[in-house]
């Protein structure tokens, strides 16, 4: 308890130092955040962040389907040739596949043809989707974008706009919204090490003021080479390579002791959580692999990586209670979706590769170590941007507001949250070619899943700064 209580009081005294005197309101609140978080955090949760990188077009992945959205969809997004078209259709083969949420919202919608798991989580209740979100730090208009007001930083970047989603901040931010909920439960978790894991590389997302992601791939534990085996004949057990790098006899250098001891502790966490993540198979206690999935423009089958990573995720939460851990967020991620004159063909693969993993991840949760977790555990999408509604000649450009995916248990499902836009160019959202001004706030979109996690209501600003300008932080789109 010791332990716990310094973490969290490190953790506090980080933010204020970076909040500076603006910080000062927040004091009291920001006091109690850790306990407050402490309390709730008693039954397992974790978060999974699927991020597209490259910036997914969003209305040709989720589609108003009434006549007159058609009509403007068909009008705008065929080229006058037909041979670039990057239209969808309606009926027939390869066409959209309709969903039918509580709220209409006067008009019918679909999903891409390529999603035909999604849309059964859909119509299960165990998926919603959310409209029209983006990077935003004040509730903006078209006059205001107009004149600059409020605008978020470097809009239409890739680097910049992947970071402002993962961090609040443009590239070169050190603080991701994962991470800091990390901060917050790390001192839960008895191995606190593997609260925040990335199965995908290093994001941003994951980094906190005191958590340090753990990266893993989905072939297993990275580990030093020539470490866990044999060199040139002398047993790992005695491997004088070991005796090296990790320094079994400190000196007077602190920076070879510091290289030490961080050596010293990734070889104790490889161990650790080798032994702890479920291995792969069909029996009791394993995790089995996901079948092929089916290009939709080949029809060859083919390995998915993103369900790769996510068997890899599945692994890792069947083994909890060997880590003892309360709280964990992973992140995942496929790339590629930055398709320009590729879209039509590219993106199909890519949104079949994603409905494909998150209906395995779904599956194996519901048996997961005997336990059914999908209550338990929410996988979100994020992606740098969506796209402009109109071809700039190359396909469709960067653009700003795009719908997102939540999928798990704990979703009020089969629904659409947030204002959907209207269908066309030339309107109230339309900050150029199409491309949409955003509705819904990265801010309040994490802050729901964040106050799901365990967050207290009112500690939310210290994690997303930019909520305290939005009357909404709960969308509501979680049990």
């Amino acid at each position: 308890m010791k332990q716990a209580t310094q973490s969290r009081r490190r953790f506090l005294r980080s933010l204020l130092s970076m909040a500076g005197s603006s910080a000062v309101p927040f004091t009291i609140n920001l006091a109690a955040m850790g306990e407050a978080a402490a309390q709730s955090s008693g039954e397992y949760k974790a978060l999974v962040c699927l991020y597209m990188a490259g910036g997914n077009d969003a209305f040709n992945t989720v589609l108003a389907t009434d006549d007159a959205s058609w009509t403007e969809y068909i009008r705008l997004r065929t080229s006058d040739d037909g041979n670039s078209s990057i239209a969808l259709p309606r009926t027939g083969t390869g066409a959209v596949l309709p969903i039918e949420p509580h709220t209409s919202q006067g008009r019918t919608y679909a999903l891409h043809p390529a999603m035909e798991g999604v849309k059964q989580l859909f119509e299960n209740s165990r998926a919603a989707i959310i409209a029209n979100v983006g990077t935003l730090t004040h509730p903006t208009d078209l006059d205001q974008y107009g004149r600059g007001e409020n605008l978020p930083p470097k809009l239409f970047s890739h680097n910049d706009q992947q970071s402002l989603w993962q961090s609040n901040g443009p590239e070169g931010a050190s603080l991701g919204w994962g991470g800091q909920l990390g901060d917050l439960f790390m001192a839960n978790n008895g191995a606190p090490t593997f609260t925040c894991i990335s199965a995908s590389g290093n994001a941003v997302f994951l980094s906190g003021s005191q958590v340090r992601q753990f990266q893993i791939s989905t072939s297993g534990m990275p580990g030093i080479t020539n470490l866990s085996n044999s060199l040139f004949g002398v047993p790992a057990a005695s491997n004088p390579l070991q005796a090296v790098i990790t320094k079994q006899t400190p000196n007077g250098n602190p920076f070879e002791n510091e290289y030490a001891a961080i050596v010293s502790r990734a070889i104790a966490a490889q161990q650790t959580l080798s032994q702890a993540m479920l291995p792969t198979g069909t029996g009791a206690g394993q995790v089995p692999a996901p079948s092929l999935y089916i290009n939709p423009n080949t029809l060859v089958a083919a390995a998915n990586p993103l369900a790769l990573q996510l068997q890899t995720v599945a692994r890792i939460i069947g083994g909890r209670n060997a880590l003892s851990v309360k709280r964990q967020v992973f992140y995942v991620s496929l790339g590629g979706f930055d398709t320009h004159d590729g879209q039509k063909v590219n993106q199909a693969d890519l949104l079949a590769k994603i409905s494909h993993a998150v209906v395995y991840f779904d599956s194996v949760l519901q048996h997961l170590d005997g336990s059914d977790l999908r209550n338990q555990v929410t996988l979100f999408t994020a992606s740098d941007f969506g796209r402009t509604f109109l071809s700039n000649g190359d396909g469709t450009d960067h653009g700003w507001g795009s719908h997102h995916f939540v999928f798990g248990g704990a979703v009020k499902g089969k629904e659409i949250y947030g204002a959907f836009p209207q269908t066309g160019i030339g309107h109230s959202l339309d900050v150029g070619l199409g491309a949409l001004l955003p509705t819904t706030s990265v801010d309040q979109y994490g802050a729901t899943l964040a106050t799901w996690f365990g967050v207290p209501t009112n500690q939310l600003a210290a994690v997303f700064p930019n909520i305290v300008n939005f009357s909404q932080y709960n969308l509501g789109f979680m049990a």
